[in-house]
């Protein structure tokens, strides 16, 4: 199954391509890549999550947050190339969670983004190299922000 045809299976509602808020292309098509900006958890209706991880959500709201990041980035994808299966494979991710201080569970919080994007490319493709980290803040209070890296097909 082509990943655009994943996509169809799985029945997702994606939220509309966000537009860019500041000074950024949301994507850029450099070669053989495709670099992705920080996107937000976007809902379909087109209002963000927003809240803090360890305060206003617990990991697994967290993980929702990413989850939906990764559908937001899913729409980025389609508005700039067409169909996902332009896309080869995903590079890497970076996965920023608004989190309290002593919260640690970052990783299984970005799970949310990485565990979708092995969905629609499978594991082989889908799985790039990540890093998972927490700040202090995050644009609008949104929980999760998520930036990435393809390689074109």
């Amino acid at each position: 199954m082509s990943p655009q045809q994943r996509l169809a299976s799985l029945d997702l509602t994606l939220p509309p391509a966000p537009k860019p808020v500041g000074v950024y292309k949301p994507a850029l098509i450099v070669g053989q890549h495709l670099y992705v900006s920080g996107h937000g958890p976007l809902l379909p209706d087109g209002t963000l999550m927003r809240g803090r991880v360890g305060r206003d959500m617990d990991a697994d709201g967290g993980k929702q947050a990413a989850r939906q990041v990764g559908l937001t980035m899913l729409a980025t994808l389609l508005a700039t190339l067409g169909s996902l299966d332009k896309v080869k494979r995903v590079i890497k991710v970076l996965g920023m969670v608004n989190c309290t201080g002593d919260f640690e569970r970052h990783p299984y919080v970005i799970n949310g983004a990485s565990e979708l994007f092995a969905e629609i490319w499978g594991t082989e493709h889908g799985i790039g190299v990540r890093s998972a980290v927490g700040m202090g803040s995050l644009p609008d209070d949104i929980p999760v922000e998520v930036e990435a890296l393809f390689e074109l097909a």
